[in-house]
């Protein structure tokens, strides 16, 4: 059994308002770095063998104290990283609202593309490829996963079994962890989801 803690990266001041997207340049505030901070006595005896980011500032800076701790070097992984907006990175999600291509993105997540984007199908197609890819490496390893938000529900829908369309049923706050247990056999489970404390003994 490999075991995967999912952490979505800490606050930072696009959360809530606008799509950050994969812009550049989008960094932890201080609330972020706090949380991220805390991500080493959240995960205080806790195994930990190998943390693999997204190659996004704000991930990759939640990652950091955890790893410098841990004695651990980030493994920067490009098929974890935020779904790619298109035409919508940078906008505002209030001025969305009325755009009738946003509003069918977040009724159809399995099917609607965003413009000149992907989709939430092809986002979890990516990443969870990759944590089977750990699971056929390294069956009997525990590892974290920093990514995003969408990126994160996708994985654990996928393992729920849960329709994409359902994805406003799961939440993911900054800085939660998810835990998800993947057997060699295909047989996989969530442990838990959306923790917001520590979650070692």
């Amino acid at each position: 059994m490999a075991t995967f803690f999912l952490v979505r990266h800490g606050m930072c001041d696009a959360v809530g308002r606008s799509i950050a997207g994969r812009m550049s340049g989008v960094q932890l505030n201080a609330e972020g770095r706090r949380q991220a901070d805390m991500l080493v006595q959240r995960f205080d005896g806790v195994r930990v063998e190998a943390i693999y980011t997204s190659p996004l500032e704000r991930a990759r800076e939640t990652a950091a104290p955890l790893a410098q701790q841990r004695g651990l070097e980030p493994i920067v992984v490009n098929d974890i990283v935020e779904l790619d907006f298109g035409e919508w990175t940078g906008a505002r999600i209030d001025a969305l609202e009325s755009d009738p291509r946003w509003q069918l993105f977040n009724s159809a997540r399995s099917t609607a593309r965003i413009p000149a984007g992907e989709t939430m199908r092809e986002a979890q197609q990516r990443a969870v490829a990759f944590l089977q890819s750990v699971v056929e490496r390294a069956p009997e390893s525990w590892n974290i996963i920093v990514s995003h938000g969408d990126i994160i529900r996708a994985v654990v829908m996928h393992f729920l079994d849960m329709p994409l369309d359902s994805v406003h049923h799961l939440e993911v706050l900054p800085a939660s962890i998810s835990e998800v247990a993947v057997y060699a056999d295909g047989w996989s489970v969530v442990r838990a989801v959306n923790v917001r404390g520590s979650i070692g003994g």
